[in-house]
């Protein structure tokens, strides 16, 4: 049974990552990019979705497709997940900032590719079951907190990436702020009943910014405690 689901789960994570193959051969002319680095596609392949999934949802863990994980929320589509790693250019020497930890299947996949990442998440039980999961699938490199990822987390600023995963009516100007010169961002803007654009968003040495949208998407909103909406 253990050998013919194991067969099942590579033949089910071989069609994901031909149906992100395809994916991103169709949205290069958008986002310049028709294949995944050599790196990213290593990381990406590496983390199994399945450990990111609640159990109910684990029959549809290696779909492309969003997935329920509790609370309101969602694990995102794979492919929003590679190729939001993707753009944002992760480096061997980085520290990120992650807003959204969710179930942590992004800050997994970029664990994989920086330094260290910071991941915070607004819905309390989610960052404790993320904390435990990561830190119990060995992502020592990843830590974790509740809290108002508008407000990114100063101490540890500033950072050369950042990565959003819900979308913001516009860019959190403390995220740009604590985004370090030379420094990338992928956020998803937009209303939560509106368009949302995929945004990479680039600091020059100078500390000049600049916008670029990708593709529309559709994410869950950036919420904030009590008292702090936008």
């Amino acid at each position: 049974m253990q050998s013919a689901q194991r067969s099942g789960d590579h033949e089910a994570r071989a069609a994901l990552m031909a149906e992100i193959d395809r994916m991103m051969r169709l949205s290069a002319p958008e986002t310049g990019r028709a294949v995944l680095s050599p790196r990213v596609r290593a990381a990406f392949e590496s983390v199994d979705r399945r450990d990111f999934v609640p159990p109910s949802e684990a029959w549809a863990a290696y779909d492309n497709r969003p997935l329920p994980i509790g609370h309101g929320q969602t694990i995102s589509q794979p492919f929003i997940v590679a190729i939001m790693t993707e753009l944002l250019d992760p480096a061997p020497g980085d520290v990120a900032l992650e807003v959204g930890t969710g179930s942590g299947y992004q800050a997994a996949v970029l664990a994989k590719l920086v330094a260290q990442v910071y991941s915070i998440e607004i819905v309390g039980p989610l960052a404790a079951e993320s904390k435990e999961r990561l830190a119990r699938l060995g992502y020592a490199n990843v830590t974790v907190r509740e809290g108002d990822g508008y407000a990114g987390w100063p101490e540890h600023a500033p950072f050369d990436k950042i990565i959003v995963t819900a979308a913001a009516p516009s860019i959190p100007p403390p995220l740009i702020e604590q985004l370090k010169p030379g420094g990338r961002m992928v956020i998803p803007v937009g209303g939560y009943y509106e368009t949302q654009d995929l945004v990479v968003v680039t600091k020059a040495a100078d500390g000049r910014v600049t916008e670029r949208k990708m593709f529309a998407v559709g994410f869950v909103p950036l919420t904030r405690p009590e008292g702090g909406r936008r």
